[in-house]
């Protein structure tokens, strides 16, 4: 290998790299025992705040759910601990298995005709269900998304698209909702991004939107929260033609960021332009149900340069995590879970409204989330909130200055009575 790169050994390869720069000298304190090494990590991890140290309001994105303890304890089984992509179907039926069955599950849950497996997270979702749109209606460069559309995931789809001739309209207006954007939709839109719940929790009633949207000739993208359809509106109900989400509260835990699971589904009748992979059942030769890879339609090892996504790993781990939580609550058990987060938010809601210079600023019904106008800059008052063992809302100043002092919060069924009165408490006495 050396002599067919031209270099005498394997010093030569780093001549580029300064030679003060190849080994500095590290200052690095002195060797521990494992007894010493063990007691220093648990010192250093007790100083991270966490979802048994801290309550926990912070949502935008990802949210302290309830994580049976069956999840864990079956993702950190070897063979789907360490499982790669399933590309030989004879050395991998369990990891093929378990994809189907999560595909299935979340086809069931949504009404949606197809799901894939899967994306890194829901703002890559989204913005693959863009670039999904572009190939499925040919001709048309125009994206029209709702202001409401978490933040974080229009930058991704900014990001992605950025290279592309394509014009994203919509999201950059304050105010911008589902009218505003409907009224947006001309011959040149190929997709239209709606979010319900939205960033600020609240629920939208979708009916007739996709035949307003399809009739144009575009394709509907809808981005849910995937316990709220324990309670309202599936996508398949409204219509969409994508529908994308963040699995992460389908027994992910907060996991610092990540790792999340995209989820994606569509129409049948779009299956050949999906992102990520489809697997599906057949019999092997001597006639027993197999499972196989059924369809990688637009990936870069099928396509090679013709391909329309990078998309290459999928999110395996996360996504059986996602389906023992599905298979464990069941239908009444997501139904709950739902309907405790919806309760339990508006108490929160409620109660928060009663203090002076508090103001609920999220119209209409709302999910787990909700906006606080407050009297004070929200940095203030999460920083306020920390030192009483509270993690307070997402700071809205970012993201919506229009709305002065506010913030978002979130509330789950991790979120008890005495954890809300306590924040209502804190909030009141400052």
């Amino acid at each position: 290998m050396l002599q067919a790169v031209g270099v005498a050994d394997t010093a030569d390869l780093f001549v580029d790299v300064p030679a003060a720069k190849r080994f500095p000298t590290l200052n690095l304190p002195a060797p521990l025992s494992e007894p010493e090494l063990v007691r220093e990590l648990l010192a250093l991890s007790g100083q991270n705040a966490n979802a048994h140290s801290h309550t926990i309001f912070l949502g935008a994105g990802a949210y302290n759910h309830f994580v049976p303890a069956a999840v864990d304890q079956i993702l950190r089984r070897g063979e789907f601990y360490t499982a790669y992509t399933p590309y030989q179907p004879e050395i991998s039926q369990g990891t093929l298995q378990s994809i189907f069955e999560y595909q299935s599950l979340i086809t069931s849950l949504t009404g949606m005709e197809i799901a894939n497996a899967s994306h890194y997270d829901g703002a890559t979702a989204l913005a693959e269900a863009a670039i999904m749109a572009l190939n499925v209606v040919r001709g048309r460069r125009k994206i029209v998304v709702a202001r409401n559309v978490n933040p974080q995931y229009r930058a991704v789809l900014r990001t992605y698209l950025q290279a592309l001739d394509v014009t994203i309209t919509g999201d950059e207006t304050p105010g911008t909702g589902v009218a505003e954007a409907l009224a947006q939709v001309d011959d040149q839109t190929a997709l239209v991004i709606l979010q319900s719940p939205d960033f600020m929790g609240q629920i939208h009633d979708l009916r007739g939107v996709a035949e307003q949207v399809q009739a144009q000739g575009a394709l509907l993208c809808l981005h849910f929260d995937p316990i709220a359809l324990g309670l309202f509106q599936t996508p398949g109900q409204v219509g969409a033609d994508i529908a994308t989400a963040e699995g992460q509260p389908l027994g992910i835990g907060l996991n610092f960021g990540g790792p999340y699971l995209g989820i994606f589904t569509t129409k049948q009748k779009h299956v050949h332009k999906i992102a990520g992979r489809i697997v599906g059942i057949t019999k092997d030769v001597d006639g027993q149900l197999a499972y196989v890879l059924t369809l990688r339609a637009r990936e870069q090892d099928i396509r090679r340069e013709r391909a329309t996504s990078n998309i290459c790993t999928n999110q395996a781990l996360m996504a059986l995590a996602s389906t023992v939580y599905m298979s464990l609550m069941g239908k009444q058990g997501m139904r709950r879970v739902a309907e405790l987060c919806y309760h339990r938010a508006h108490y929160a809601a409620a109660e928060i409204a009663k203090l002076p210079g508090y103001r609920v600023i999220t119209p209409g019904t709302f999910f787990k989330e909700f906006a606080v106008a407050l009297p004070r800059p929200a940095a203030e008052i999460n920083a306020a909130l920390r030192s009483q063992g509270i993690i307070g809302g997402y700071d809205l100043a970012s993201d919506e200055p229009q709305l002065g002092n506010a913030m978002l919060l979130a509330v789950t069924e991790m979120t008890s009575k005495a954890d809300i009165d306590r924040l209502v408490g804190v909030l009141g006495g400052m």
